[in-house]
C-alpha cells in the first residue's frame, strides 16, 4: 500500500479535522492576481500549490466577503458574495475545485455576532421602529439625559452605542460603530445565519471558523457592566475597564451552536471552530465544544499575545483540555492576523532562526488542531509600520500605545530578486518586511535545511505518528527551561523534550536512550543546546 493511499484511508477512517494541520491566508496579503497591490482569490489559487506541499489539511481564508473594508472584511455588507477587490464567486468556486483537486480542505470566517452599517438589513432596520427587521439588530432608547442605555464599552475604545437619528435611539457595537451588532435573540436572525451557513456548505465549503462568537448575544436587561479590577497592567482602551458579563456571552449562544452543529453534520464531514477571546475563556470554549451536539473545537488563545514562551505557558494550555468525556478538541495557534508575530514577540534577532524551529516542532507536537499563520513556515517577523501607512483602525484610534495588526498582515515573500517579493506588480497595501527577501518561499526551497523544508518533515512526521494525531498528552517536566511531555496512542508512545532557554540543559535518565525519530538545533538523547528539541519514541 503506497503511502498516500494509507494517509487517506486512515483520515477517512476518523474525523479528518482532529489532529489536523489547517493554514490560515489572510487574503489580502497573500499573492496579488492583478497588479492592485491587494492579494485576491485569484493569487491564493495559483499558490494552493505551495500550501499542499507543505503537507497540511486545510487552508483557513480570513474574509473575502462583500466589506466596505472599515475593518478590513469584518465589517460585512453582503454574508454571500466576494467583495471585487478579492474577485467573484466564480474565483471562489475556482479556489474550492483547485484545493479539492489538491487534497486540501477548505474553511472560512463565519462573522455572525455583527455585520457591516452598509448591509441591507441594517440600513432597513434603522429606517423605523416598525418595519420588518426593525428588531434585527440591538436597539435601545437613550437614557432621560440623552445619554447611551448603560456603560458598555468597544472593543476599539469609547462607548459601544452610536446614537441614529432616524430610529432616534442608540445602536450596539461591541467593534467599530460601522459593525452594528446582530440581535441573534431574534429566531428570524438565527434562521438567517443558518441560511448563510448553509449558502457555503452547498459551494463545497469544508469547515467554519466563527469569529467572535462569544459577542453573539448580549444580556436582553442590558445591565451595566462591572468594572474590573486594576491588575497593574496598561490599559490603553476603555473595554479593558469592564468585566464582560452583560454585554456578550449570554447563556442561550450554545443552543445556537447547536442549530449549526446539526445543519454541519447534515452535509457530512464539515468541521467547526470557535474564536472564543477573552482574558479567561477557557470555561466558555468548553462549553462551546461540550459533547457531540454543539462545536468541534476551539481556537486557543493562549500563545497568540503571550510575551514569552515557557514551559509553565504550555502546561497551562494543555492541562486545560484534559482527555476527558464531554470536553471539546483543542486547536493551537502561535500566530494569526489579529496577533504579532510571535518570532519577534518570543526572541531577540541573535537567536531568531533556532527558535524558529523550536518553536515549529512544538507547535507541531501539541495536542489539538495547530493552526499556521501564512508566512509562519518561512519565519516572517513583525513588521515596524509607520503611522502614515497604518490601515489597522485600532492602531490609528490609539496610537502610539496599541500595537499595530498590520505588522503581523504584510505581503508574502515569494521571490528574493523579483518586485515587491513576488507579492504584486503594483505598489503593495501595506510595506514589505525589510528582512523578507532574505525568506523568500524560493530562498528556502532551494535550502534542504530551511525552516520551510523543516515544517513539510515535521508536517508529514506529524501525520505518520498516531501518537502525534490523535494521542493524549501528558506534562512531565515543565521547569525553568525544560518541557518534556508524553504524546501516546495505542502502539505508540512518544517522549517531546524542548530547551526554551539560552543555556544547554542535560536530559533526564528515563529520556536518554530513546530512539529519536526528530531533532531540531543540534539535541541529541542526553543534552539539549540552547532552543533545542527531539521527538523520540
Amino acid at each position: 500500500m503506497n503511502e498516500k493511499l494509507a494517509r487517506q484511508l486512515d483520515i477517512d477512517a476518523r474525523e479528518w479535522w482532529r489532529g489536523s494541520v489547517i493554514y490560515q491566508i489572510y487574503p489580502r496579503s497573500f499573492a496579488d492576481s492583478n497588479g492592485d497591490g491587494v492579494g485576491d482569490l485569484a493569487g491564493v489559487t495559483a499558490h494552493l500549490d505551495h500550501v499542499a506541499s507543505l503537507g497540511v489539511d486545510a487552508v483557513w481564508l480570513s474574509p473575502f466577503f462583500t466589506s466596505p473594508m472599515a475593518d478590513f472584511g469584518y465589517d460585512i455588507a453582503d454574508f454571500c458574495d466576494v467583495d471585487p477587490i478579492f474577485g467573484t464567486l466564480a474565483d471562489f468556486d475556482a479556489l474550492i475545485a483547485r484545493a479539492h483537486q489538491l487534497g486540501l480542505r477548505v474553511i472560512i470566517d463565519q462573522v455572525y455576532s455583527h455585520s457591516s452599517d452598509q448591509h441591507a438589513w441594517f440600513r432597513q432596520s434603522r429606517e423605523s421602529r416598525s418595519n420588518p427587521k426593525a428588531d434585527w439588530y440591538v436597539w435601545a432608547d437613550a437614557k432621560p439625559d440623552g445619554s447611551p442605555p448603560n456603560n458598555w464599552q468597544s472593543v476599539f475604545g469609547g462607548p459601544a452605542w452610536t446614537w441614529d437619528a432616524r430610529r432616534g435611539q442608540y445602536y450596539l457595537h461591541n467593534f467599530l460603530r460601522e459593525q452594528p451588532d446582530l440581535n441573534f435573540h431574534n429566531a428570524q436572525v438565527q434562521d438567517a445565519a443558518l441560511a448563510i451557513a448553509r449558502f457555503w456548505f452547498e459551494r463545497g465549503v469544508d469547515g467554519f471558523r466563527l469569529d467572535a462568537i462569544n459577542f453573539t448575544m448580549h444580556d436582553p436587561a442590558l445591565r451595566d457592566n462591572p468594572p474590573a479590577p486594576d491588575t497593574g497592567t496598561p490599559r490603553t482602551r476603555s473595554f479593558d475597564f469592564q468585566q464582560h458579563i452583560y454585554n456578550q456571552s449570554h447563556e442561550d449562544i450554545p443552543r445556537f451552536l447547536e442549530k449549526l452543529r446539526q445543519l454541519a453534520d447534515g452535509f457530512g464531514g464539515r468541521f467547526t471552530v470557535a474564536e472564543v477571546g477573552g482574558p479567561a475563556p477557557e470555561p466558555e470554549m468548553h462549553l462551546f465544544t461540550e459533547g457531540d451536539t454543539r462545536l468541534n473545537s476551539a481556537y486557543g488563545f493562549n500563545f497568540l499575545y503571550a510575551d514569552r514562551l515557557t514551559p509553565a505557558l504550555v502546561q497551562g494550555a494543555v492541562e486545560g483540555w484534559p482527555d476527558a468525556p464531554g470536553i471539546g478538541w483543542p486547536s493551537w495557534a502561535f500566530e494569526n492576523h489579529d496577533a504579532p508575530r510571535a518570532i519577534s514577540r518570543w526572541i531577540g534577532p541573535a537567536h531568531r532562526d533556532a527558535f524558529a524551529r523550536l518553536k515549529m516542532l512544538l507547535l507541531l507536537s501539541l495536542r489539538g488542531n495547530a493552526f499556521l499563520y501564512y508566512g509562519e513556515e518561512l519565519g516572517l517577523t513583525q513588521v515596524e509600520i509607520g503611522f502614515e501607512h497604518l490601515r489597522d483602525p485600532e492602531a490609528i484610534a490609539n496610537w502610539p500605545l496599541t500595537l499595530s495588526r498590520d505588522g503581523a498582515r504584510t505581503p508574502m515573500p515569494w521571490s528574493a530578486d523579483a518586485p515587491q517579493l513576488g507579492f504584486t506588480r503594483g505598489q503593495p497595501w501595506l510595506p514589505i518586511g525589510p528582512d523578507h527577501a532574505a525568506l523568500a518561499v524560493d530562498r528556502q526551497e532551494a535550502d534542504p535545511h530551511s525552516l520551510l523544508n523543516l515544517t513539510r518533515r515535521l508536517i508529514a512526521l506529524r501525520h505518520s505518528s498516531p501518537a502525534l494525531m490523535t494521542g493524549s498528552i501528558a506534562i512531565r517536566e515543565a521547569g525553568e527551561a525544560l518541557l518534556i511531555f508524553e504524546r501516546k496512542a495505542p502502539g505508540q508512545t512518544l517522549l517531546c523534550a524542548f530547551n526554551l532557554g539560552e543555556r544547554a540543559v542535560a536530559l533526564p535518565e528515563h529520556v536518554r536512550g530513546r530512539h529519536i525519530l526528530q531533532t531540531v538545533n543540534g539535541a541529541t538523547s542526553s543534552r539539549l543546546p540552547p532552543f533545542a528539541g527531539l521527538i523520540a519514541e
